[in-house]
C-alpha cells in the first residue's frame, strides 16, 4: 500500500507541478506581451515625437505667415486711409484758399486811396494804436508807446 500511496502522491505532485509550470508559462507569456507591447509603444513614441515636432513648427510657421500677412493688409487700409485723408486735406485747402484769393481779389478792387486814408484816420481817432510815427526833419521817426494800465 505504501508503494501505491507513494505513487499517488508522486502523480499529484507531478499534476500540482505542471500546472505551476503552465502557470508560470502563462504568466511569462502575459510578462513578454506586456514588454512588448511596452517596448511597441516606446518606439512608437520615439519615431513619432520629431514628426509632430515638425508639424507643429510647420503649423507655427502657416500661423506666423497668416499674422504676417493679417498685419500688412492692416498697414496698407491705415496707408490707405491716410492717403484718402491728406488728398481731402490738400482739396479743403485748396477751396479755403481759393475763398481767400476770390476775397481778395473783391477787397483790392473796391480799395482806392480815399478809402485807405480814411481808414488810417480812423485808427488814429481810435485810440488803440499804441506806436504813432511822426516824421521828422531828419527822417527819424520819433515813437510814442501809450500805456493803456
Amino acid at each position: 500500500m505504501a508503494l501505491l500511496e507513494r505513487w499517488k502522491i508522486r502523480t499529484l505532485v507531478r499534476r500540482k507541478n505542471n500546472r505551476m509550470e503552465e502557470e508560470l508559462k502563462s504568466i511569462y507569456k502575459i510578462i513578454a506581451f506586456v514588454v512588448i507591447i511596452f517596448v511597441v509603444l516606446v518606439v512608437v513614441y520615439l519615431a513619432a515625437i520629431p514628426r509632430y515636432r515638425v508639424y507643429q513648427r510647420t503649423k507655427l510657421g502657416e500661423a506666423e505667415l497668416r499674422q504676417a500677412e493679417w498685419n500688412r493688409q492692416i498697414a496698407i487700409t491705415e496707408a490707405q486711409a491716410e492717403k484718402e485723408s491728406a488728398t481731402l486735406k490738400k482739396e479743403a485747402d485748396i477751396i479755403r484758399a481759393e475763398g481767400i484769393a476770390e476775397a481778395n481779389r473783391i477787397i483790392s478792387q473796391s480799395l482806392t486811396p480815399q478809402y485807405i486814408q480814411w481808414k488810417w484816420v480812423e485808427g488814429l481817432n481810435d485810440g488803440n494804436s499804441e506806436v504813432i510815427y511822426i516824421p521828422t526833419e531828419a527822417n527819424m521817426p520819433i515813437l510814442e508807446a501809450r500805456d493803456n494800465r
